[in-house]
């Protein structure tokens, strides 16, 4: 099944609207980010051209975010790195296995289908009763990125001049097949969700914007 990332730029036309579709969800994010003693999310004035506008940013099917996501565990618990053709019951045994460590990384605390990174850096995702009856853990887009570079050289990408990434899909439909990988890498569908994550974060970053699943 395919997943979309969107960007929304955090501009004042938008946030301040009566008509925002994202008001919910962002006083939600507000208040998280409050109780713990974070500064708020910020909002910066529309700039024709130059904020960006609601769109899609990345595409990718969930067996290949969750491929990323066991390579960023293997690493950060010392393990090797090895490709895989299918992932039958390893990643849930990891995630099990290595369960602190996962709640504290952005990559892999977060929903599959639904949920947000925002451009607030804070060391771990935020979890409340009212994020986890919605769209799940908080994330922060600095510490993605963080965590995107960090496994790069594990899946042979360099951080610091990445692949190009592959233009964002048209957006799908939750039961539709993502589009086919074009990569005969040993891993491909790791390289192409990290592609697609690391845009989103870093473009988040550079536009003020946060990073929308669905």
């Amino acid at each position: 099944m395919a997943c979309d990332l969107w960007l929304v730029p955090l501009v004042d036309v938008l946030c301040h609207s009566p008509e925002n579709p994202f008001r919910d969800d962002l006083a939600a994010y507000d208040k998280a980010l409050t109780e713990a003693g974070l500064p708020p999310l910020p909002v910066y004035s529309y700039v024709p051209g130059l904020s960006g506008e609601v769109a899609p940013v990345a595409g990718f099917d969930y067996a290949a975010l969750h491929h990323l996501r066991r390579a960023f565990l293997l690493q950060l618990s010392g393990l090797d790195v090895t490709p895989v053709e299918g992932l039958g019951s390893d990643y849930e045994q990891l995630l099990e296995m290595f369960e602190d460590a996962a709640e504290r990384s952005h990559l892999v605390w977060h929903y599959d289908y639904a949920g947000a990174y925002v451009p607030v850096d804070f060391a771990a995702p935020l979890v409340t009763d009212e994020l986890l009856a919605g769209s799940g853990p908080l994330g922060s887009s600095h510490g993605l990125l963080r965590e995107l570079e960090a496994v790069a050289p594990a899946i042979g990408i360099d951080p610091h001049n990445p692949p190009p990434a592959p233009l964002p899909p048209a957006p799908t439909e939750l039961d539709e097949p993502a589009a086919p990988i074009h990569d005969d890498h040993p891993f491909a569908r790791e390289r192409h969700a990290w592609l697609g994550l690391h845009t989103a974060a870093t473009r988040s970053l550079g536009q003020g914007s946060m990073i929308v699943f669905s």
